[in-house]
């Protein structure tokens, strides 16, 4: 879905809440573990000092990766959008017409997803399977496990 990178109103705060933890407590606790460890002396040996310019590295690569997401956020409220067709936001109740089981999935961004949950990215070959259709539609998606084959039964 091109360069933007797609949220929920509820997965766009928490990955400001999460950029924000990182900035104000992570980011000043590893620079004060960072001068406590180089105090103690011979740095090429001092295992603390270390682990603690390890865990900085990554404290700020995913301070980028969150501030990356942040500019090319597009948010869409899950409430705004139409429910006549599949979109970003939606909650989809489907049922696996080879073995008669209903799954439901929420179609969100990347971030947000957890299969587990029933979250599902709007980049997964189901959602984009899925996108636009109607209820009464029947789809087949191409995954890792083969052809299955969904009836869309509500859209909410």
């Amino acid at each position: 879905m091109g360069d933007k990178a797609f949220f929920t109103p509820k997965g766009y705060n928490k990955l400001i809440d999460e950029l924000e933890r990182l900035q104000k407590i992570e980011r000043p606790k590893i620079i004060k573990e960072i001068e406590e460890a180089r105090a103690k002396g011979d740095l090429s040996e001092n295992a603390e000092y270390h682990a603690a310019k390890e865990k900085q590295v990554f404290i700020e690569k995913r301070i980028s990766e969150i501030s990356n997401k942040i500019n090319k956020a597009c948010i869409i409220d899950p409430n705004s959008v139409s429910k006549d067709k599949i979109s970003f936001g939606c909650k989809v109740k489907l049922l696996n017409t080879d073995t008669d089981e209903e799954v439901e999935y929420m179609i969100v961004g990347e971030d947000e997803a957890n299969p587990n949950d029933g979250k599902i990215s709007v980049n997964s070959p189901i959602a984009l399977a899925l996108l636009s259709k109607e209820v009464g539609d029947v789809v087949s998606v191409k995954v890792p496990a083969g052809i299955k084959n969904f009836e869309i039964e509500d859209i909410s």
